[in-house]
């Protein structure tokens, strides 16, 4: 924009705003300069929520209220900058949620695509659309568009697990629809297995016609996505920005495995000091493993395992590592950039 100052406000402006203003008008001059910004500009602000207070809190819901009655017992994750408005960032929403052992968070569907990233326990399971998989440490499990979910506990542990849905974003566009089962646990239909089987050998059936845009893996293992990243390390190829960064694919087309959400899995290795990057996709990032210090914008982050902290649009950030660090991220890019608004930013050393 060439001009980013706004006109005078004289008395004869005035009386015209407020004269046009009854028929539901307003003058583009006044805003213009607020609506198309020379650069990204946002309420999202940086933040790091450390885990152990999150946990002893959500630990404490447990003896409040049941997975039942709460329907998901969740705590949000919002953004200071954005408080009342259960945002993490400006299109994405994040919270802890916990199943205590012998419950069953109730099953029901909606419009909102949803992610669901385990921080602790094993062997509690999900059900997506009547096939059940079990959830671990550090699995990325993906309840896809409108499809139907339970989640239950057999385990004698209680369940951690980090929920990021695209609400800010369906809720935008006015398109959200949600129903309940009307059984708390959705009858099975296919075999433990079914889907990795069917869709992760890097083979599909022959007579395959794909029913949405997510992928039809709905559980990506933590343990077998590690070991893709302790192979390739070995080749010593990092990125001056993200050091070894994967991203989680729909094998159907290898796009991003969610429509609306990239998902990443990152090693940075001991040591390991990135150069300040930016992009116009705010970022959700989970300490899986390891410790270093996050600095955005001058604000220095210090994290451990299972921390997490948010990185807002076009914000410079750099990550120092002091133990060899794995971090699972999540963002609006799959969005952005079917619609060809992505842009990044880097400067390598």
């Amino acid at each position: 924009m060439a001009n980013q100052e706004k006109p005078a406000l004289t008395e004869e402006r005035k009386q015209f705003y407020e004269k046009i203003d009854k028929e539901h008008l307003a003058p583009l001059w006044t805003v213009l300069s607020d609506l198309v910004t020379p650069e990204p500009t946002s309420a999202c602000v940086p933040h790091l929520w450390h885990y152990e207070p999150l946990r002893r809190y959500l630990l404490e819901s447990g003896g409040l209220i049941t997975a039942k009655e709460a329907e998901r017992r969740v705590l949000v994750l919002e953004n200071p900058g954005m408080r009342g408005t259960s945002k993490i960032t400006t299109s994405l929403y994040a919270g802890l949620q916990l199943v205590l052992p012998g419950e069953i968070a109730p099953a029901h569907r909606h419009t909102q695509s949803a992610l669901r990233f385990v921080l602790e326990g094993a062997n509690a399971h999900t059900t997506v659309d009547g096939e059940k998989t079990n959830m671990n440490f550090g699995d990325f499990v993906i309840t896809p568009p409108m499809a139907w979910h339970d989640h239950g506990n057999q385990s004698e542990d209680p369940m951690v697990w980090l929920d990021g849905l695209d609400i800010p974003m369906v809720s935008f566009y006015d398109a959200s629809f949600a129903e309940a089962f009307e059984q708390d646990a959705q009858p099975l239909s296919k075999g433990v297995g079914d889907s990795p089987a069917r869709y992760g050998a890097n083979m599909l059936p022959v007579d395959f016609a794909a029913k949405g845009l997510a992928s039809p893996i709905f559980n990506y293992p933590y343990e077998r996505s590690r070991e893709s990243l302790d192979v390739m390390k070995r080749q010593e190829e990092w990125d001056p920005c993200h050091g070894l960064k994967l991203r989680y694919i729909n094998p159907v087309d290898g796009g991003f495995a969610m429509p609306t959400i990239g998902t990443y899995l990152q090693l940075l290795p001991k040591g390991f000091s990135t150069a300040p990057y930016r992009s116009t996709d705010a970022t959700v990032y989970v300490v899986t493993e390891g410790a270093g210090k996050t600095t955005v914008d001058g604000q220095e982050f210090n994290w451990g395992p299972k921390d997490i902290f948010v990185v807002p649009s076009w914000k410079w950030s750099t990550h120092v590592v002091s133990e060899e660090a794995v971090l699972f991220s999540f963002s609006d890019r799959a969005a952005q950039q079917k619609l060809g608004f992505w842009r990044e930013d880097r400067q390598n050393n």
